[in-house]
């Protein structure tokens, strides 16, 4: 919450106090509610209309400093520097990947996700027992269209047209999906037949949602590994790879007319692991050092998870796409690995994810970038005991599978507790989040209702 929200609340609170003798709640409760529900200054009207009735009950001795408080609570949401586009865009998301056979039922998960205010989701496919547990959670979601199904897909749009209708619109608008991912790292990866396979697969998705009026709901994409650069050091010199290019030129044209973004999977964690030798894990975690300098640019970069999304930057804009924007659909670093897995340790797990997720919270862009606010998707939210490869990839998660959390960065986790009260229960951190995000979360709706109507 901003300086503004909480001054916002603090004044509300005494003015309420004073004028009404209530809680604070109450007053914000029902004023909220009504101009929300109104969307204009009607309920503002009759809001001071009620002030001056209540000047008939209260002390003379009281009437100059309830105006008083009432105007400067007024005039506080006027001037706060609060746009309602800054107050709901959201910059932080997580990767809820499956690959287990240890993890909390969705149910839980859905739990654990709204008591961390954790409202914007990945998964890798379109389970109907996840997407049905979603239902009601107002947690957006984007779907995963696995790359097994990329050439099915890309064969017929009747056959996207299925798939759709089975796994996207029978959710619809109860469970709120709001993407599909149309496979995973394609380009760039060992199966050439993928790489001819996307650009019709994502047209196919694209003209089912279409032609059910979801096109508007759902957005299409497909992430990218790093793979995908020639080069990306500085970011300045990135390009795509010259046998990518041919088929990466099309999809963007494509992603470009609907108006999607381009997604990256960015890892500071594999480029230092790759490379210790020569990169500063300081420069890799977020933490003080002296950063690079592009040259070209002019421009400084302090923390290499910035020169990564301006990298992918650079590489659209030399592609002929300078306006389309860079969302990070992975990026999380292993709190465990093997001998030779440089920097997997745990505290580099958990000073990388605080870091990361307090750089997020404050919604600015990159050097390259400024006005362009960085979303990012971490990878993820379990540790995954089933995943093949080496022991790093079954070590990112922010939650161990019992739901405590693997490392502290602010998040709330199962607690351990004695047999009388078994295990602290989701459920019961979703109730005490709730209630005390509730009042957050309709003071939320009267700022944007009301600066709205202001047309700020």
């Amino acid at each position: 919450m901003s300086f503004w929200h909480i001054i916002f609340k603090l004044r509300l609170r005494i003015f309420s106090w004073v004028v009404y003798g209530m809680p604070a709640g109450q007053v914000l409760h029902s004023f909220c509610f009504c101009f929300y529900a109104t969307k204009n200054w009607n309920i503002l009207t009759s809001f001071l209309q009620m002030d001056c009735t209540f000047f008939d009950y209260l002390p003379t001795s009281h009437m100059g400093s309830s105006l008083f408080l009432l105007l400067f609570l007024i005039f506080s949401v006027i001037c706060s520097p609060v746009s309602a586009a800054h107050s709901v865009k959201w910059t932080y998301g997580i990767n809820y990947g499956r690959i287990a056979d240890n993890l909390p039922s969705p149910e839980s998960v859905v739990t654990l996700l709204r008591a961390n205010k954790i409202n914007h989701i990945r998964i890798y496919d379109a389970d109907n027992g996840v997407l049905q547990a979603f239902r009601g959670s107002g947690i957006e979601i984007i779907v995963g269209l696995p790359n097994g199904y990329v050439k099915d897909i890309s064969i017929g749009e009747d056959r996207a047209m299925n798939w759709v209708k089975e796994n996207v619109q029978a959710f619809l608008p109860g469970t709120r999906i709001r993407g599909i991912a149309v496979g995973n790292e394609i380009l760039g990866g060992a199966d050439m037949e993928l790489w001819e396979a996307l650009l019709p697969a994502a047209k196919n998705v694209y003209s089912a949602l279409y032609r059910l009026g979801l096109q508007d709901t759902v957005e299409v994409s497909s992430p990218h590994s790093e793979a995908v650069f020639a080069n990306s050091y500085p970011p300045s010199a990135c390009i795509f790879r010259p046998d990518i290019l041919p088929f990466m030129t099309p999809l963007l044209q494509f992603f470009s007319t609907i108006g999607s973004p381009f997604y990256i999977n960015a890892y500071p964690f594999l480029a230092y692991k790759n490379d210790p030798q020569h990169i500063d894990i300081n420069y890799a975690l977020f933490k003080d050092n002296s950063g690079i300098y592009d040259a070209k640019t002019k421009l400084h970069y302090d923390n290499m998870f910035e020169a990564q999304v301006d990298a992918a930057y650079a590489a659209l804009e030399k592609a002929g796409f300078n306006k389309m924007e860079v969302i990070v659909s992975e990026t999380g670093w292993a709190s465990r690995g093997d001998p030779d897995e440089a920097g997997a340790t745990v505290k580099n797990a958990r000073t990388y994810n605080r870091n990361l997720r307090k750089r997020l919270a404050k919604k600015k862009g990159t050097p390259f970038r400024p006005k362009m606010a960085v979303r990012a998707y971490v990878f993820a939210l379990f540790n995954e005991n089933s995943k093949p490869g080496p022991t790093s990839e079954r070590n990112f998660g922010l939650f161990k599978p019992d739901g405590s959390t693997a490392y502290d960065i602010g998040f709330t986790g199962l607690v351990p507790s004695a047999a009388t009260s078994s295990l602290r229960s989701f459920k019961d951190i979703a109730a005490q989040g709730w209630l005390r995000s509730s009042y957050s979360l309709v003071f939320g709706a009267c700022a944007v209702g009301l600066l709205q109507s202001l047309g700020l």
